[in-house]
């Protein structure tokens, strides 16, 4: 049980003890009540909002109430000093001890530290990349994959089961160009002169194998043939090949998914029919003729009875059609099943998208909320572009991708670790640029450097002191002093941030936390640059020695337990 959790734990005996004594009615909602660092260090160790929070409910005056929890928090071994500030809020002082033996927790724990069960097993499908099997994933897609696969490692690691899934869209105009496309490589690869990709078709050389591979296999056989004979097989061919590609491409920056969700076979089964019927049976659903677009009509517009779906019952601004006037499912239609389906298997849905999708949000929420009855928490996380560039010029594009810049380029130049840690250190739905110069930099600008060398710092003191020979006692943690149990008051953090990170579907926080623990830990050990007495290793005294590097190896243990949620390797040595 981490700090915080056991001293909320303290407070609600507390607040359960008034109730008994009718000094609190029985029954306050404590929800909003916290227990957290106050904002000022200098007030304490932790805070609580309770008697602001509680007083008026119960009646009370938030100071009297204060006084009243802050008489029963001070009998606790536990706490040092206990204060009122303000109107009422209350700030904890704890014992020294009481770190001391969280130090000891965080080693006892080890990478089990900071790990929750919050989650309570209830399940959570995360969809995350679901590109287009088009072509090779570039670095448009990489930031979503990595959001998405942080933020399912981080539930799992707070107690959710978790499903990741990748949705395959492969039922709409885009995979019969890529068909198309194919043909023109299996043409090529059977001696032809194409010339120039013919505009609107897909003109990277990553089809090339594709069509070797249809040439290889049907020889001639399709090259005059017409193209409703080949159109389906290359279409199949061409996606499963692409995918294939994807696959290997996202495990370079070690990205996995359990499912692989097809639209084609989505529809075939008979999903969109299925959901259109629930609607319907719930009223959700009906034929009706959509309003003329606003401004100037075109020509060729003409009211056109459609089915329906009532999203303006959910705060959108107008009822959305689930099929096209052919009778073809709209990609809201498609995209609807599709949620349904996933909402069948799990109790929470998380889709992580681009943020150029950002004005379809609504409707899907909607058109969830009305499939599960309003059961399902449904997140969608808007994941923002990233600007390729190198000492700050803009990247040229890749000649083998056609027109972008290819996920698998960008990982063999830098690596995993450092894609994967750049994508977390911004919040998801702001801007980022990817400086191939400044991303590989050694520097305290580099979260990525600065993170990646604490920890090789921390390492490097285990092997100075086998190289010189120190004979060490057990740790002997009253020789830590106020700046060092500083640093275990950071750390004892760990457990709070991962709950609030996972709560919040905001996996950055973990990379946040992380930089500002390094800087910490920088900040002790360059005092030991200008005092030798304020060195990790001291050759003369085995007994301070042995309590900073307990010290230091505990904070070792928070880095890698944070770099391990990210998806990225801790480094023992700095190349």
């Amino acid at each position: 049980m981490s700090l915080y959790i056991r001293f909320t734990a303290h407070l609600n005996a507390v607040l359960d003890a008034l109730e008994a004594d009718g000094t609190l009615p029985a029954g306050l909602n404590r929800k909003p009540v916290t227990v957290e660092p106050p904002r000022d260090p200098s007030h304490g160790d932790l805070a609580t909002n309770a008697a602001m929070v509680l007083a008026k409910p119960a009646g009370t005056n938030p100071r009297t109430l204060a006084e009243k929890i802050v008489a029963g928090l001070q009998l606790l071994e536990e706490v040092e000093s206990a204060t009122i500030a303000g109107p009422g809020f209350i700030n904890l002082t704890l014992t020294d001890p009481t770190w001391r033996a969280e130090l000891a927790a965080i080693h006892a724990e080890g990478a089990d530290y900071g790990r929750s069960q919050i989650g309570d097993g209830v399940t959570v499908n995360v969809e995350y990349v679901s590109a287009n099997p088009t072509g090779p994933m570039h670095m448009g897609h990489c930031r979503g994959a990595v959001v998405g696969d942080a933020l399912a490692t981080l539930l799992e690691y707070v107690g959710h089961k978790v499903i990741r899934e990748y949705y395959i869209n492969d039922a709409g105009g885009q995979v019969d160009v890529l068909a198309r496309s194919a043909h023109v490589r299996y043409r090529e690869a059977l001696g032809e002169d194409v010339g120039a990709i013919p505009e609107g078709l897909y003109p990277g050389d990553y089809l090339v194998p594709v069509g070797q591979a249809l040439a290889a296999d049907f020889g001639n056989k399709y090259v005059a043939a017409p193209e409703d004979e080949w159109l389906v097989l290359f279409r199949t061919r061409a996606v499963a090949a692409m995918m294939d590609m994807i696959r290997s491409d996202l495990g370079l920056l070690g990205i996995r998914h359990d499912v692989f969700s097809s639209e084609a076979e989505l529809q075939a089964a008979g999903k969109p029919e299925a959901a259109e019927k629930w609607l319907r049976d719930h009223d959700f659903v009906y034929d009706g003729v959509l309003e003329a677009p606003k401004g100037d009509t075109p020509e060729d517009w003409e009211p056109v009875e459609l089915p329906l779906f009532r999203s303006t019952r959910f705060g959108d601004d107008q009822d959305r059609p689930i099929k096209k006037s052919n009778g073809s499912w709209t990609y809201f239609g498609a995209d609807m099943a599709y949620h349904f389906q996933k909402a069948q298997t799990a109790d929470q849905l998380i889709d992580i998208w681009g943020a150029d999708h950002a004005g379809t949000v609504k409707r899907i929420q909607a058109a969830v909320a009305a499939l599960t009855e309003g059961k399902a928490r449904f997140d969608v996380k808007l994941i923002q572009m990233v600007r390729l560039l190198r000492d700050g010029e803009p990247v040229k594009m890749s000649k083998r991708a056609g027109n972008f810049v290819t996920l698998a380029d960008v990982v063999r130049e830098v690596g995993k670790d450092v894609v994967r840690f750049t994508m977390l250190t911004r919040k998801a739905d702001a801007q980022m640029d990817f400086d191939f110069a400044k991303v590989v930099e050694a520097s305290k600008d580099n979260p990525v450097f600065y993170v990646q060398y604490a920890h090789a710092r921390i390492s490097s003191l285990g092997r100075k002191a086998d190289e010189a020979g120190l004979d060490l006692p057990a740790p002997d943690l009253s020789r830590l002093g106020t700046q060092e149990l500083g640093l275990v008051k950071l750390a004892a953090q760990f457990p709070r941030v991962v709950e609030g990170a996972a709560s919040a579907r905001e996996p950055h926080r973990i990379a946040f936390y992380l930089n500002d623990l390094a800087s910490e830990f920088h900040g002790w050990w360059n005092v030991g640059n200008d005092n030798p007495d304020a060195r990790v290793i001291q050759m003369g005294d085995p007994a301070t020695t042995s309590a900073r590097l307990f010290l230091s190896r505990g904070i070792g243990q928070i880095i890698r337990n944070g770099l391990a949620l990210m998806g990225v390797a801790a480094l023992t040595e700095m190349q």
